[in-house]
């Protein structure tokens, strides 16, 4: 009897560690903001979108355009760019889109990222403190680049490889 209590203490405590595991909520960087909006992919699921608006201040996930309850812990400020890259032009800057709220009111958006079921998400460059990450490929991971530059080099050097 005494066996069985223990074994039932010590499954206990394992189970409940092991959801407590489980439970821990990936934090948002730049690097890890696909796997971020992918713990929001559900079989029903078509987009996930992550808006910050008022200068960054607020970030929100929106599934299927439903606000989420918890607010984002903003990782980064109104200095953040996004470009995208066109073979001709090189890295252009996109301006940001328009929101409207639940009362129909247009608010400033600071930053945008979309994910959609298939786990495409927008084919983007953010630049941030000098940092540039490359969201272009659909099944590759982020790259971290050191400069836009650098970037742009990097995308120059590989469509001449394929125009060859």
């Amino acid at each position: 009897m005494i066996v069985i209590v223990i074994i039932g203490v010590v499954y206990t405590l394992a189970v409940s560690k092991l959801q407590n595991v489980g439970a821990q909520k990936l934090t948002p960087n730049f690097q890890n903001l696909k796997e971020y909006l992918y713990t929001y992919v559900k079989e029903d699921v078509r987009e996930v979108r992550l808006l910050c608006l008022d200068d960054c201040e607020s970030c929100r996930v929106y599934v299927d355009g439903a606000k989420q309850e918890e607010d984002i812990e903003p990782f980064f400020d109104d200095s953040v760019e996004v470009y995208r890259y066109d073979f001709s032009q090189g890295a252009v800057q996109i301006q940001n889109a328009v929101f409207f709220n639940e009362e129909g009111r247009e608010e400033d958006v600071c930053f945008s990222f979309t994910m959609n079921q298939d786990l495409i998400s927008d084919q983007i460059i953010i630049t941030y403190k000098e940092k540039s990450y490359d969201y272009t490929s659909y099944f590759t991971p982020v790259k971290v680049y050191a400069h836009l530059e650098e970037l742009v080099q990097e995308k120059e050097l590989l469509v001449q490889v394929v125009a060859r």
